[in-house]
Formats: structure tokens, C-alpha cells, sequence
């Protein structure tokens, strides 16, 4: 089968021959349709990211496919049924062998490209926002990365949830995408003062952040009293220090968020998150935004598209 595998770290992905998986027990083989790409996956590639494969790997986190092969123990699938998964691995391929504990069934009304674009994006913003930040009607939300992958889905469900939403973004036109998810304020990262305009609002109860650096010391001074910082990630490349006399004088909280990491640790939360998530989406209140959708050869290019930040929303590539 084809595969689009790191052979060096921080090198183009290049298309391999490789044998078909089997399933092992507790396994399924998954014919994959589609592979939603994000941000770690940049990361993996250049060796940075939390977990690290032994090169050669085949890159993709979470896909859309349809179950071909069931292992020994599996008995909540079945072969022809169509399912989505996080895998953290292998699923810019024709087949991957995954866990049947990661794989949760697409409901006929979602298409191969939003299922592939669903579980990371709006599984992140909903665990961070609901489960670890408990965000409430009626407060004020901010949003960093505003028009990106997760960034995207936080806007839209924050404003779902009836949090007042602050979407900082670059530019004018990915403003505006924010503004279509429901951003009630919009601040242009390359011209406006975070800090000033948020304190200009009355300041934020919750920051959502995917970028760190400066903006992160921005929003963090932005803050009222008793507010909730979720950092998710550092597409700035700057791992932010966070000085602790600012979280006592304001009783300030950081919450470490991995949404990976409950794949381990506590799946229960992940597979609840996306029982709700699905029920929002067959009743059309949420709206997956895929800017691109590109073929298994151009995975390089839909890469790129994500490495250069010309995207909106997701990238997805189409495997069959």
C-alpha cells in the first residue's frame, strides 16, 4: 500500500511501498478515506513534538475510513462501518491498524472531509472549554489563533456555549472567518495591543491559547480577577514562563491541557466529549471549516499550507 512516511526528521515526507497492516487484538484495519493534518504534525516531523517515533513512520494523526479487518476481542465493530479515529500515527496511508478503543462511529450525516477534520479541533476546544476551564454563559472568552485548526472550533463552540468571544487572528481576511464562527470582537495580531483592547472590553475570564510567546504575556495581563488560562500549544515556538506573582495578586489560573494525552489517562472524557459534540453537529450547530482539501501525493503541500499559515480551519487530504 502507500504510505507518506518521515525517512529523516525535519525532511519532506516521501510516498513509500509498504506491506498492508494486520489487526492485532484489540485492533482494527481502517481503509482510510480521509486524514485531517494539524499543527503537531509539523512538530513530529521535526522531532519536536511530545511523542517520538522511530523514523520511518508514516504521519497522520486522525482519520476518516472505513473498518476492513477486526481483531481478536473487538466487538463494537464490524467490517463495512464507517468510523473516525485519533490515532497519533499512520493515517496518511492507504490502511492503518488501530486501536478499536480510538474509533468512534460517523453518523451517515457527516462527510469523509468533516469527520477527518472533527476529532482534534473541536474534541480540543470542547475538553479545554467545558471540562478543564468550565466556561459559563455570559463571560468573556478569548481566543488566540483565532482562525486556525483548533482556534476556529473555539470560537464557534465558545460562542455556542454563550461566552462573549474575543478572536485574535493575522489579518484582515482571517478575521473575518473568525467573525462568520461568531467572534463578537476581532484583534488583528499584527497591527492591534492585545492587552490594551481586552482590557479596553473589562478583560478576559478564560484565554484559550495555541500560540504562546507574546501573545500569552499579553492576554495574560489582560485577564480579570480569577480568570482561567488554558495553554494548548506554541505555534509561536516560544514556551512562555509564567511569572507567578501575576496568578497570586489576581488569583489566576493556568491549566495544562494535552487532549492526546486522554487517550491514556482517562479516554472516558474524549469519547463523552464527542457523544455531545456529535449531537451538535446533526443538529447543525456547528460547522467544520476545511479551507483545503488535497490528494495523498500533495501531502507535502497541504503540509505547507499549514507551515506557512495560509490556511484557515483545516487541511484535510483525500487518500482514495
Amino acid at each position: 500500500m502507500r504510505a507518506m512516511q518521515v525517512t529523516e526528521l525535519g525532511q519532506p515526507l516521501s510516498m513509500q511501498d509498504i506491506p498492508v497492516p494486520v489487526a492485532a487484538a484489540g485492533q482494527v484495519v481502517v481503509r482510510v478515506h480521509t486524514c485531517g493534518l494539524n499543527f503537531g504534525d509539523l512538530l513530529i516531523i521535526k522531532g519536536t513534538y511530545q511523542e517520538r517515533p522511530q523514523v520511518p513512520f508514516t504521519l497522520g494523526m486522525e482519520l476518516c475510513g472505513t473498518v476492513t479487518e477486526v481483531g481478536e476481542g473487538v466487538t463494537d465493530l464490524q467490517v463495512g462501518q464507517r468510523v473516525a479515529a485519533y490515532c497519533g500515527f499512520d493515517a496518511l496511508a492507504d490502511y492503518a491498524a488501530i486501536p478499536a478503543s480510538v474509533c468512534v462511529p460517523v453518523p451517515d450525516q457527516m462527510t469523509d472531509e468533516h469527520a477527518a477534520a472533527f476529532l482534534i479541533a473541536y474534541g480540543t476546544s470542547h475538553v479545554a472549554l467545558d471540562y478543564k476551564a468550565h466556561l459559563k454563559a455570559g463571560e468573556r472568552l478569548l481566543v488566540l489563533g483565532a482562525s486556525g485548526g483548533v482556534g476556529l472550533t473555539a470560537v464557534e463552540l465558545g460562542k455556542l456555549m454563550g461566552a462573549e468571544v474575543v478572536a485574535v487572528a493575522r489579518g484582515a481576511e482571517k478575521l473575518e472567518v473568525a467573525k462568520a464562527a461568531g467572534a463578537d470582537h476581532l484583534i488583528n495580531s499584527d497591527t492591534d495591543d492585545i492587552r490594551e483592547i481586552v482590557k479596553g472590553l473589562g478583560g478576559a475570564d478564560v484565554v484559550y491559547d495555541p500560540i504562546g510567546g507574546d501573545q500569552f504575556k499579553a492576554a495574560l495581563r489582560a485577564c480579570r480577577p480569577e480568570a482561567r488560562l488554558i495553554p494548548l500549544g506554541f505555534a509561536s515556538g516560544e514556551v512562555p514562563q509564567i511569572p507567578a506573582n501575576h496568578l497570586l495578586v489576581k488569583n489566576l489560573t493556568v491549566i495544562g491541557f494535552y487532549w492526546g494525552g486522554y487517550t491514556r489517562v482517562n479516554p472516558k472524557v474524549l469519547t463523552d466529549s464527542f457523544r455531545v459534540l456529535t449531537d451538535w453537529y446533526t443538529q447543525g450547530k456547528i460547522h467544520p471549516h476545511v479551507s483545503n482539501v488535497l490528494p495523498l501525493e500533495q501531502a507535502n503541500e497541504a503540509l505547507d499550507l499549514l507551515r506557512t499559515r495560509k490556511a484557515t480551519g483545516k487541511v484535510v487530504v483525500r487518500i482514495d
